[in-house]
């Protein structure tokens, strides 16, 4: 896991409030001036490595009767549903995305549509938690029948270790640069009096692809997969007492 602190424009101010009252205060009692305060804030993004991934895969058939179309789609995701139990993929790691029948039409010039036929349409969502198994996946998927992968995500089972390290290290950025703040302005920090943390979330995966019709073929070599990095930014708002004073 890498991290890195995003410098962020970090907003120090030292001030103190004037007597909040302009009525005159009653015999033998003062108002108390406001504690001067130092605010600060920081950014730290850190990466990490995804753990799984989630695919969306179809089969798509056609035929002259929607009945038909139905019965070929079934038939062959069966197929494609029982060789990803068979690399250990269970039950409840597959779901089903999405169930589509579609008239087919023939247009012609100055002619009403002709029904040519219809699309069946059904996408499996596999759950793989094993980046080892997913080049897998995809291949006995198109073996078996499928001839659409439609998005594969990578996400991580666990950030919460990276969240701390990123709110940790934002915290220590803005406490630095709150105390170079008053060291210059003639003094030194006090205790902590507010602290607000934002983000921590993965970065969403990029849009996902356009289905793309794939051939079924059986591959000479496993698909190769990267899952690659993915970061989370977490931003710190703090703000500090001011102590006047070395």
């Amino acid at each position: 896991m890498l991290n890195r602190v995003v410098p962020v424009l970090t907003a120090i101010s030292l001030w103190a409030a004037p007597l909040a009252a302009q009525a005159p205060a009653p015999a033998g009692e003062y108002l108390r001036e406001p504690s001067p305060m130092i605010s600060g804030s920081a950014s730290s993004e850190v990466k990490f490595v995804p753990d799984r991934a989630t695919v969306r895969i179809s089969v798509q058939t056609r035929a002259t009767t929607a009945a038909a179309a139905a019965a070929e789609n079934a038939t062959k995701q069966n197929a494609v549903l029982a060789s990803l139990r068979s690399l250990g993929i269970p039950n409840d790691q597959l779901s089903t995305a999405d169930y589509s029948v579609s008239p087919e039409y023939r247009y012609e010039q100055n002619k009403s549509p002709v029904l040519t036929g219809y699309t069946v349409t059904n996408t499996v969502l596999a759950d793989v938690r094993d980046l080892k198994l997913l080049g897998k996946v995809l291949d006995a998927s198109l073996s078996n029948g499928a001839n659409m992968i439609s998005s594969l995500d990578f996400y991580a089972s666990n950030t919460d270790a990276a969240r701390q390290k990123a709110v940790g290290d934002a915290v220590a950025k803005a406490r630095a640069e709150a105390e170079v703040g008053a060291r210059a302005a003639g003094g030194h920090l006090g205790g902590l009096m507010s602290l607000n943390i934002n983000g921590g979330s993965p970065m969403p995966p990029p849009s996902p692809p356009r289905p793309v019709m794939m051939s079924a073929r059986v591959a000479d070599a496993a698909t190769p997969i990267n899952p690659g990095e993915q970061s989370l930014t977490v931003t710190i708002f703090a703000t500090w007492k001011f102590v006047s004073g070395q």
